[in-house]
Protein backbone atom coordinates (compact mmCIF):
# COMPACT_ATOMS: atom_id res chain seq x y z
CA UNK A 1 0.00 0.00 0.00
CA UNK A 2 2.79 2.18 0.61
CA UNK A 3 4.52 1.37 -1.91
CA UNK A 4 1.85 2.18 -4.23
CA UNK A 5 1.48 5.84 -2.87
CA UNK A 6 5.08 6.30 -3.20
CA UNK A 7 5.09 5.48 -6.84
CA UNK A 8 1.16 7.62 -6.99
CA UNK A 9 3.71 10.61 -5.29
CA UNK A 10 6.34 10.02 -8.06
CA UNK A 11 4.28 10.38 -10.86
CA UNK A 12 2.08 13.33 -10.20
CA UNK A 13 5.44 15.84 -10.92
CA UNK A 14 6.02 13.57 -13.93
CA UNK A 15 2.59 14.39 -15.27
CA UNK A 16 2.57 17.70 -14.42
CA UNK A 17 5.91 18.18 -16.61
CA UNK A 18 4.25 16.88 -19.27
CA UNK A 19 1.37 19.02 -19.07
CA UNK A 20 3.48 22.17 -18.81
CA UNK A 21 5.56 20.78 -21.54
CA UNK A 22 2.82 20.11 -23.91
CA UNK A 23 1.26 22.67 -23.27
CA UNK A 24 3.96 24.81 -23.71
CA UNK A 25 4.55 23.65 -27.19
CA UNK A 26 0.64 23.73 -27.91
CA UNK A 27 -0.29 26.90 -30.82
CA UNK A 28 -3.65 28.87 -29.56
CA UNK A 29 -5.25 31.29 -31.06
CA UNK A 30 -7.56 33.88 -29.04
CA UNK A 31 -11.03 34.01 -30.55
CA UNK A 32 -12.73 37.64 -30.98
CA UNK A 33 -15.55 38.60 -32.91
CA UNK A 34 -14.36 40.45 -36.16
CA UNK A 35 -15.18 41.94 -39.16
CA UNK A 36 -15.56 38.86 -41.91
CA UNK A 37 -16.93 39.14 -45.07
CA UNK A 38 -20.45 37.93 -45.50
CA UNK A 39 -20.23 36.04 -48.27
CA UNK A 40 -23.18 33.42 -50.22
CA UNK A 41 -22.15 30.44 -50.90
CA UNK A 42 -23.36 27.97 -54.16
CA UNK A 43 -22.16 24.83 -55.95
CA UNK A 44 -20.37 25.12 -58.93
CA UNK A 45 -18.68 22.81 -61.53
CA UNK A 46 -15.24 24.02 -63.05
CA UNK A 47 -14.55 23.90 -66.70
CA UNK A 48 -12.10 24.81 -69.47
CA UNK A 49 -12.09 28.55 -70.95
CA UNK A 50 -10.61 27.29 -74.07
CA UNK A 51 -12.17 23.56 -74.82
CA UNK A 52 -13.06 22.62 -78.34
CA UNK A 53 -15.02 19.35 -79.53
CA UNK A 54 -13.89 18.62 -82.62
CA UNK A 55 -16.68 17.02 -84.97
CA UNK A 56 -16.12 14.97 -88.49
CA UNK A 57 -17.07 17.47 -91.48
CA UNK A 58 -16.76 14.70 -93.75
CA UNK A 59 -18.09 11.15 -94.05
CA UNK A 60 -15.02 8.13 -93.98
CA UNK A 61 -13.29 5.26 -92.09
CA UNK A 62 -10.76 6.90 -89.23
CA UNK A 63 -7.47 5.71 -90.76
CA UNK A 64 -4.94 6.69 -87.74
CA UNK A 65 -5.72 8.27 -84.49
CA UNK A 66 -2.70 9.51 -82.90
CA UNK A 67 -3.82 10.54 -79.47
CA UNK A 68 -5.36 9.29 -76.25
CA UNK A 69 -7.74 11.03 -73.55
CA UNK A 70 -5.04 12.36 -71.08
CA UNK A 71 -2.30 13.09 -73.57
CA UNK A 72 -0.79 16.49 -74.12
CA UNK A 73 -0.73 18.12 -77.70
CA UNK A 74 0.57 21.17 -79.11
CA UNK A 75 -1.15 23.93 -81.35
CA UNK A 76 -1.62 22.14 -85.13
CA UNK A 77 -0.83 18.80 -84.26
CA UNK A 78 -2.62 16.00 -86.03
CA UNK A 79 -4.43 14.25 -84.18
CA UNK A 80 -6.56 12.33 -86.36
CA UNK A 81 -6.84 11.22 -90.00
CA UNK A 82 -9.89 10.08 -92.09
CA UNK A 83 -9.54 7.96 -95.32
CA UNK A 84 -8.91 10.44 -97.55
CA UNK A 85 -9.66 8.44 -100.97
CA UNK A 86 -13.17 9.76 -102.40
CA UNK A 87 -11.73 13.29 -101.17
CA UNK A 88 -8.63 12.55 -103.45
CA UNK A 89 -10.92 11.57 -106.15
CA UNK A 90 -13.46 14.77 -105.99
CA UNK A 91 -10.15 16.42 -106.26
CA UNK A 92 -8.83 14.91 -109.38
CA UNK A 93 -12.52 15.28 -111.27
CA UNK A 94 -12.74 18.98 -109.95
CA UNK A 95 -8.64 19.39 -111.65
CA UNK A 96 -10.14 17.40 -114.90
CA UNK A 97 -13.18 19.86 -114.87
CA UNK A 98 -10.40 22.89 -115.11
CA UNK A 99 -8.87 21.84 -117.71
CA UNK A 100 -12.02 21.22 -119.94
CA UNK A 101 -13.50 24.75 -118.99
CA UNK A 102 -9.67 25.80 -119.93
CA UNK A 103 -9.76 24.13 -123.40
CA UNK A 104 -13.90 25.75 -123.88
CA UNK A 105 -12.29 28.77 -122.65
CA UNK A 106 -9.51 28.97 -125.17
CA UNK A 107 -11.69 27.76 -128.30
CA UNK A 108 -14.02 30.26 -127.51
CA UNK A 109 -11.65 33.20 -127.05
CA UNK A 110 -10.34 31.95 -130.44
CA UNK A 111 -13.86 32.06 -131.96
CA UNK A 112 -14.47 35.29 -130.62
CA UNK A 113 -11.60 37.01 -132.55
CA UNK A 114 -12.11 35.64 -135.56
CA UNK A 115 -15.59 36.39 -135.50
CA UNK A 116 -14.43 40.13 -134.51
CA UNK A 117 -11.94 40.25 -138.01
CA UNK A 118 -14.65 38.80 -140.26
CA UNK A 119 -16.97 41.33 -138.75
CA UNK A 120 -14.57 43.97 -139.89
CA UNK A 121 -14.27 42.48 -142.97
CA UNK A 122 -18.15 42.46 -143.39
CA UNK A 123 -18.30 38.74 -143.63
CA UNK A 124 -20.83 38.22 -140.59
CA UNK A 125 -23.33 40.20 -139.48
CA UNK A 126 -23.19 41.98 -135.72
CA UNK A 127 -25.39 39.09 -134.11
CA UNK A 128 -22.72 36.41 -135.03
CA UNK A 129 -20.44 39.14 -132.70
CA UNK A 130 -23.18 38.68 -130.10
CA UNK A 131 -23.31 34.99 -130.54
CA UNK A 132 -19.42 34.68 -130.02
CA UNK A 133 -19.18 36.85 -127.20
CA UNK A 134 -22.18 34.96 -125.35
CA UNK A 135 -20.14 31.87 -125.88
CA UNK A 136 -17.10 33.55 -124.87
CA UNK A 137 -18.41 34.59 -121.39
CA UNK A 138 -20.35 31.59 -121.21
CA UNK A 139 -16.60 29.43 -121.11
CA UNK A 140 -15.27 32.32 -118.84
CA UNK A 141 -17.89 31.47 -116.25
CA UNK A 142 -17.47 27.65 -116.78
CA UNK A 143 -13.63 28.49 -115.86
CA UNK A 144 -14.33 30.32 -112.84
CA UNK A 145 -16.75 27.81 -111.91
CA UNK A 146 -14.54 24.84 -112.36
CA UNK A 147 -11.61 27.00 -110.23
CA UNK A 148 -14.10 27.17 -107.69
CA UNK A 149 -15.02 23.33 -107.51
CA UNK A 150 -11.35 22.58 -107.35
CA UNK A 151 -11.07 24.93 -104.22
CA UNK A 152 -13.87 23.60 -102.71
CA UNK A 153 -12.53 19.57 -103.05
CA UNK A 154 -9.27 21.06 -102.02
CA UNK A 155 -11.08 22.45 -98.95
CA UNK A 156 -13.02 18.79 -98.18
CA UNK A 157 -9.53 16.99 -98.65
CA UNK A 158 -8.58 19.19 -96.15
CA UNK A 159 -11.10 18.00 -93.56
CA UNK A 160 -9.88 14.25 -93.50
CA UNK A 161 -6.99 15.44 -91.51
CA UNK A 162 -7.73 16.69 -87.76
CA UNK A 163 -5.79 18.97 -86.32
CA UNK A 164 -4.87 20.15 -82.64
CA UNK A 165 -6.64 24.10 -82.77
CA UNK A 166 -4.88 24.60 -79.15
CA UNK A 167 -2.30 23.88 -77.34
CA UNK A 168 -3.82 21.77 -74.43
CA UNK A 169 -4.94 18.32 -73.03
CA UNK A 170 -7.16 15.79 -74.79
CA UNK A 171 -10.25 15.60 -72.60
CA UNK A 172 -11.77 12.68 -74.41
CA UNK A 173 -11.82 10.36 -77.34
CA UNK A 174 -14.91 9.67 -78.47
CA UNK A 175 -13.93 7.30 -81.02
CA UNK A 176 -11.98 4.26 -82.20
CA UNK A 177 -9.49 3.44 -85.35
CA UNK A 178 -11.65 1.79 -87.86
CA UNK A 179 -14.64 3.55 -86.76
CA UNK A 180 -16.83 5.65 -89.41
CA UNK A 181 -16.73 9.24 -89.23
CA UNK A 182 -19.67 11.13 -90.36
CA UNK A 183 -20.39 15.08 -90.16
CA UNK A 184 -20.78 16.25 -86.90
CA UNK A 185 -20.04 13.22 -85.04
CA UNK A 186 -17.76 14.80 -81.95
CA UNK A 187 -14.50 12.58 -82.59
CA UNK A 188 -12.06 14.31 -79.67
CA UNK A 189 -12.34 17.58 -77.13
CA UNK A 190 -9.47 19.26 -76.45
CA UNK A 191 -8.71 21.90 -73.44
CA UNK A 192 -6.31 24.08 -72.42
CA UNK A 193 -5.92 23.57 -68.51
CA UNK A 194 -3.80 27.03 -67.87
CA UNK A 195 -7.50 28.61 -68.22
CA UNK A 196 -10.44 27.38 -65.67
CA UNK A 197 -13.33 28.83 -64.66
CA UNK A 198 -16.35 27.99 -62.22
CA UNK A 199 -19.90 27.94 -63.63
CA UNK A 200 -22.87 28.54 -61.11
CA UNK A 201 -26.14 28.99 -61.70
CA UNK A 202 -27.37 31.84 -58.86
CA UNK A 203 -31.20 32.05 -57.78
CA UNK A 204 -33.23 35.12 -59.30
CA UNK A 205 -33.85 36.35 -55.19
CA UNK A 206 -30.28 36.11 -54.81
CA UNK A 207 -28.78 37.74 -57.95
CA UNK A 208 -29.60 41.00 -56.19
CA UNK A 209 -26.59 40.67 -53.23
CA UNK A 210 -24.20 38.99 -56.32
CA UNK A 211 -24.37 41.86 -58.59
CA UNK A 212 -22.57 45.25 -59.50
CA UNK A 213 -19.63 46.51 -60.68
CA UNK A 214 -17.62 45.67 -57.45
CA UNK A 215 -18.73 41.75 -57.83
CA UNK A 216 -16.01 39.41 -55.56
CA UNK A 217 -15.58 35.79 -55.07
CA UNK A 218 -13.91 33.04 -53.62
CA UNK A 219 -13.30 29.33 -55.19
CA UNK A 220 -13.34 26.83 -52.56
CA UNK A 221 -12.24 23.42 -53.46
CA UNK A 222 -13.39 21.34 -50.94
CA UNK A 223 -12.08 17.73 -51.25
CA UNK A 224 -8.54 19.86 -51.51
CA UNK A 225 -8.98 22.47 -49.03
CA UNK A 226 -7.61 24.65 -51.60
CA UNK A 227 -9.10 28.13 -51.70
CA UNK A 228 -8.17 31.21 -54.78
CA UNK A 229 -9.52 34.26 -55.52
CA UNK A 230 -11.50 35.01 -58.51
CA UNK A 231 -9.89 36.59 -61.35
CA UNK A 232 -12.89 37.72 -63.19
CA UNK A 233 -16.71 37.42 -62.47
CA UNK A 234 -18.78 37.70 -65.03
CA UNK A 235 -23.07 37.85 -65.10
CA UNK A 236 -24.74 36.69 -68.13
CA UNK A 237 -27.51 38.88 -68.88
CA UNK A 238 -30.39 35.86 -68.67
CA UNK A 239 -32.06 34.35 -66.38
CA UNK A 240 -33.49 30.32 -67.00
CA UNK A 241 -37.54 29.89 -67.24
CA UNK A 242 -36.83 26.53 -66.08
CA UNK A 243 -34.64 27.10 -62.93
CA UNK A 244 -35.41 30.69 -62.74
CA UNK A 245 -31.59 31.08 -62.32
CA UNK A 246 -28.78 32.97 -63.29
CA UNK A 247 -25.70 31.76 -64.71
CA UNK A 248 -22.30 33.16 -63.41
CA UNK A 249 -18.98 32.55 -64.99
CA UNK A 250 -16.26 32.98 -62.15
CA UNK A 251 -12.19 32.89 -63.81
CA UNK A 252 -10.20 31.35 -61.49
CA UNK A 253 -6.42 32.89 -61.76
CA UNK A 254 -3.60 30.99 -63.95
CA UNK A 255 -1.59 29.61 -60.66
CA UNK A 256 -4.49 27.55 -59.99
CA UNK A 257 -2.73 24.35 -61.59
CA UNK A 258 -3.85 20.57 -60.76
CA UNK A 259 -7.78 21.00 -62.18
CA UNK A 260 -10.03 19.63 -64.49
CA UNK A 261 -12.98 20.29 -65.71
CA UNK A 262 -16.30 18.84 -64.55
CA UNK A 263 -14.84 18.96 -60.52
CA UNK A 264 -16.79 20.08 -57.97
CA UNK A 265 -16.42 23.29 -56.48
CA UNK A 266 -18.01 26.05 -54.37
CA UNK A 267 -18.34 30.02 -55.11
CA UNK A 268 -18.38 32.29 -52.20
CA UNK A 269 -20.07 35.39 -53.18
CA UNK A 270 -19.10 38.13 -51.03
CA UNK A 271 -21.78 40.33 -50.19
CA UNK A 272 -20.90 43.06 -47.24
CA UNK A 273 -19.35 42.49 -44.16
CA UNK A 274 -20.30 41.41 -40.74
CA UNK A 275 -19.04 41.06 -36.90
CA UNK A 276 -18.46 37.08 -36.49
CA UNK A 277 -16.91 35.05 -33.85
CA UNK A 278 -14.82 32.56 -36.23
CA UNK A 279 -12.13 29.45 -35.54
CA UNK A 280 -9.43 27.95 -37.99
CA UNK A 281 -10.88 24.95 -39.28
CA UNK A 282 -7.37 23.45 -38.12
CA UNK A 283 -8.56 24.17 -34.56
CA UNK A 284 -12.00 22.12 -35.26
CA UNK A 285 -12.36 18.66 -33.41
CA UNK A 286 -14.90 16.25 -35.42
CA UNK A 287 -15.58 12.88 -34.04
CA UNK A 288 -19.07 11.47 -34.74
CA UNK A 289 -21.44 13.27 -34.01
CA UNK A 290 -19.56 15.88 -31.98
CA UNK A 291 -17.94 19.18 -32.99
CA UNK A 292 -15.67 21.16 -30.96
CA UNK A 293 -12.72 22.89 -30.20
CA UNK A 294 -10.14 22.77 -26.95
CA UNK A 295 -10.07 25.74 -24.84
CA UNK A 296 -7.27 26.63 -22.21
CA UNK A 297 -9.10 26.25 -18.61
CA UNK A 298 -6.32 28.60 -17.16
CA UNK A 299 -4.49 26.32 -15.32
CA UNK A 300 -2.21 24.65 -17.81
CA UNK A 301 -4.69 22.43 -19.58
CA UNK A 302 -7.37 22.21 -21.97
CA UNK A 303 -10.92 21.14 -21.99
CA UNK A 304 -12.90 20.53 -24.44
CA UNK A 305 -16.24 22.51 -25.34
CA UNK A 306 -18.65 21.86 -27.91
CA UNK A 307 -19.87 24.30 -30.37
CA UNK A 308 -22.40 24.23 -33.87
CA UNK A 309 -19.98 25.41 -36.11
CA UNK A 310 -21.65 27.48 -39.44
CA UNK A 311 -20.41 28.08 -42.89
CA UNK A 312 -16.78 28.28 -44.17
CA UNK A 313 -16.09 31.59 -44.81
CA UNK A 314 -14.00 33.12 -47.34
CA UNK A 315 -10.39 33.44 -45.42
CA UNK A 316 -10.58 29.68 -44.60
CA UNK A 317 -11.73 30.13 -41.04
CA UNK A 318 -15.23 28.51 -39.67
CA UNK A 319 -18.55 30.72 -38.12
CA UNK A 320 -19.08 29.52 -34.98
CA UNK A 321 -22.82 29.86 -33.94
CA UNK A 322 -22.54 29.04 -30.59
CA UNK A 323 -20.34 27.36 -27.65
CA UNK A 324 -18.27 30.50 -27.90
CA UNK A 325 -18.43 34.09 -26.97
CA UNK A 326 -15.31 35.59 -27.56
CA UNK A 327 -12.05 36.06 -25.09
CA UNK A 328 -11.24 32.14 -25.24
CA UNK A 329 -7.72 30.55 -26.04
CA UNK A 330 -8.20 27.74 -28.62
CA UNK A 331 -5.80 25.47 -29.05
CA UNK A 332 -4.88 24.92 -32.78
CA UNK A 333 -3.93 21.53 -32.49
CA UNK A 334 -6.82 19.40 -31.18
CA UNK A 335 -4.91 16.42 -30.67
CA UNK A 336 -2.26 17.70 -28.56
CA UNK A 337 -4.69 19.61 -26.52
CA UNK A 338 -6.32 16.23 -25.81
CA UNK A 339 -2.99 15.05 -25.04
CA UNK A 340 -2.54 18.02 -22.44
CA UNK A 341 -5.50 17.92 -20.98
CA UNK A 342 -5.23 14.03 -20.03
CA UNK A 343 -1.72 14.79 -18.58
CA UNK A 344 -3.27 17.43 -16.72
CA UNK A 345 -6.12 14.95 -15.20
CA UNK A 346 -3.76 12.53 -14.39
CA UNK A 347 -1.99 14.82 -12.41
CA UNK A 348 -4.52 15.97 -10.31
CA UNK A 349 -6.03 13.23 -9.40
Amino acid sequence: MIDRLLVRLLLIPLALVAAGVAHAELSTVRVEARVVARSHPAEATLEAVHQVALAAQVPGRIVALNVDAGDRVAKGEVLLRIDAVEAAQAVAGAEAGIAEAQANLINAKAALERTVRLLERRFVSPAALDQAKAVYDAAEAQMRAARAGRGQAGAVQGYTTIVSPLTGLVAARHVEPGDMAQPGRVLLTVHDPAAMRAIVDVPQYRIAGVTGEQLTARVELPESGRWFDAARVVVLPAADPRTHTVRVRVDLPPQAGGLVPGMFARVHFTTGEDRRIAVPAEAILRRGEITGVYVADGKGGFGLRQIRAGQALADGSVEVLAGLVGGEEVALDPVQASIAGRATRAASR
